[in-house]
């Protein structure tokens, strides 16, 4: 199953940075053809995206890997680690492009030349975006990928910088000249959201955030027939993707090892095919009605 997952990931990946390239290539030929600094950002946002990619390749690839005696919980986190390097590459393109438009403001700002064409090939990539923002997220979603999400959001994120920078492109000509460094300006604000949201989401799965309230899990375990009490309840990971749980569980004292077992088995069954974790650890105790300890959640 996770083979095939990780598989499905990078097919995805693969089509995502073909129309990435594309995108970038009509952006470049756009910017250096009309001066205009906002498209050249806005370029340079896609070739981001390029940059992604290559590295959620990477990622993915290392995350397929099945566990190993230094890696007991597998490598999926490798996933996570693409989405910050992600962050990392946004960073960069923001002060670059900060800069570049700060220098321009404090010189003579040369308005771009404008042409039908450029406006035509903006809007043009701007709807490829669209496509594949939504196909990434909806393949995000369908094979519980954090690192797929996390780019859909980012080429989201681009398809906003190519409509602000078609509307600064609109003051550009009613005479506006120095509208497109302030839009570089605006357009890497735009991006240093893109990122915070990436970082939103990655960094708790990332530091083992808990995945499901103790309370909660202790519920809806000692629903079990068997389950006297439910202790020691531990769990870390999110839910759409992977997610691990721990606890200890205490039947009654003259049971056998085996019917206490089957208890615990139970009880994993129950969390990984009703709650969604995908392991479940489940330790068995004795419980005894004089123990004041007993019960506790």
């Amino acid at each position: 199953m996770i083979p095939d997952r990780h598989a499905a990931v990078r097919r995805v990946l693969w089509a995502v940075l073909f129309a990435n390239l594309v995108v970038i290539v009509a952006k470049v030929w756009v910017g250096v053809r009309s001066g205009s600094l906002a498209v050249l950002g806005d370029a340079a946002h896609s070739g981001v995206d390029a940059l992604n990619n290559v590295v959620g390749l990477a990622a993915v690839k290392a995350a397929s890997a099945p566990p190993d005696e230094e890696h007991p919980y597998g490598h999926a986190k490798f996933e996570v680690l693409g989405a910050l390097a992600v962050v990392a590459f946004l960073s960069v393109t923001c002060f670059e492009l900060v800069s570049a438009a700060v220098g321009r403001l404090l010189g003579d700002p040369a308005p771009p030349r404008l042409e039908f064409l450029t406006f035509a090939v903006l809007v043009g990539t701007m709807a490829v975006n669209v496509a594949v923002a939504w196909t990434e997220n909806r393949a995000g979603k369908r094979l519980n990928s954090v690192l797929l999400k996390a780019d859909a959001r980012h080429t989201g994120a681009d398809v906003l910088v190519t409509a602000s920078v078609l509307g600064g492109l609109l003051l550009v000509s009613r005479g506006w000249p120095s509208a497109d460094a302030w839009l570089g300006i605006v357009v890497a604000l735009l991006i240093a959201h893109s990122g915070w949201e990436i970082l939103r989401h990655a960094i708790p799965s990332l530091v083992d955030r808990v995945a499901v309230d103790a309370a909660g899990i202790c519920r809806f375990v000692s629903g079990v027939p068997g389950v006297r009490a439910v202790t020691e309840v531990r769990s870390r990971g999110d839910l759409e993707g992977s997610a691990f749980v721990e606890l200890t569980i205490e039947v009654d004292g003259d049971r056998t090892v085996e019917a206490g077992h089957q208890v615990a088995d139970a009880v994993e069954r129950r969390l990984v095919e009703e709650s969604g974790f995908s392991t479940a650890v489940v330790h068995v105790e004795p419980w005894s009605v004089d123990d004041p300890e007993s019960g506790r959640r």
